[in-house]
């Protein structure tokens, strides 16, 4: 059986340094054959062995909202280019630390299975940074996006709460540790993590990066638009904080050491 990864892109924000590192990182942590797909609008500059294919249609104008990521409903069609059966599909932003092997075994093949979401713990709501899905399995909820997008945008806010509670058959969730949130179960808790870098997760395949802190963040340390800042600096500016932080003491939590593993793991 091929193992299908598949990932996409629209614009201008990650572009084909981030797809071909996303490439090289599935290619070192998977037993072949595996094939990877990119949808994508714009093919130039993405290495060769990466088979992109033009972004599936979505007849509608998806809605802008404050909160969440729609456009990935392009992938909820009957078809995705030339690919059937199973696909894994994979944010451009997350750091590869395993084996994704056991991501194409584990559960139904006939099942959606999602990552588990860190950020909601006490709500049955599953991750799309890293989830599994037979082509065409969504249709019904492409179908319901398209009818009315703006109110489904609204009633769910992120789309993968619209997939966790509507997925047909219900969905699953792949066991605990394998994929893991880089700032809510990797990052030392306060004040530990002024002091201490982020250890590399036990037992983990992928670790995803939404909200706060990127990749390219924990390699420098620092947060997000203060990017390889010292910790004497971080402390020093507390009072000229960006608006955005909000209070001192969740600025003065908003902090990483430099992580060597991330720089490891996230390359070509």
């Amino acid at each position: 059986m091929i193992k299908q990864v598949i990932c996409i892109n629209w614009g201008t924000r990650y572009g084909p340094p981030f797809i071909n590192r996303l490439y090289a990182m599935v290619a070192r942590n998977i037993t072949p054959p595996f094939s990877f797909t990119c949808f994508c609008d714009d093919p130039t500059g993405i290495r060769p062995e990466v088979d992109t294919q033009p972004l599936p249609e979505l007849p509608i104008e998806v809605p802008k909202t404050k909160r969440g990521k729609w456009p990935k409903a392009r992938l909820w069609g009957p078809e995705l280019g030339p690919l059937t059966g199973n696909v894994l599909f994979i944010d451009l932003d997350v750091v590869i630390t395993g084996s994704l092997d056991d991501l194409f075994s584990y559960g139904d093949p006939d099942q959606v299975i999602l990552s588990r979401n860190a950020a909601k713990p006490f709500e049955r709501i599953g991750q799309t940074s890293c989830f599994r899905f037979p082509v065409g399995k969504l249709v019904p909820l492409y179908e319901k996006f398209c009818a009315n997008p703006l109110d489904v945008a609204e009633e769910y806010v992120f789309e993968q709460r619209f997939v966790s509670q509507c997925a047909p058959g219900g969905m699953d969730l792949f066991p605990r540790g394998w994929v893991q949130h880089f700032r809510y179960q990797c990052l030392p808790t306060w004040p530990l993590n002024w002091f201490r870098a982020a250890p590399k997760p036990r037992n983990g395949r992928v670790v995803i990066f939404p909200g706060g802190v990127h990749p390219q963040t924990a390699i420098s340390g620092g947060w997000v638009g203060r990017e390889g800042i010292s910790l004497r600096e971080h402390i020093a500016n507390v009072a000229d904080r960006p608006v955005e932080e909000g209070s001192a003491f969740r600025y003065l939590r908003h902090y990483t050491k430099p992580t060597a593993w991330v720089a490891d793991a996230w390359r070509e």
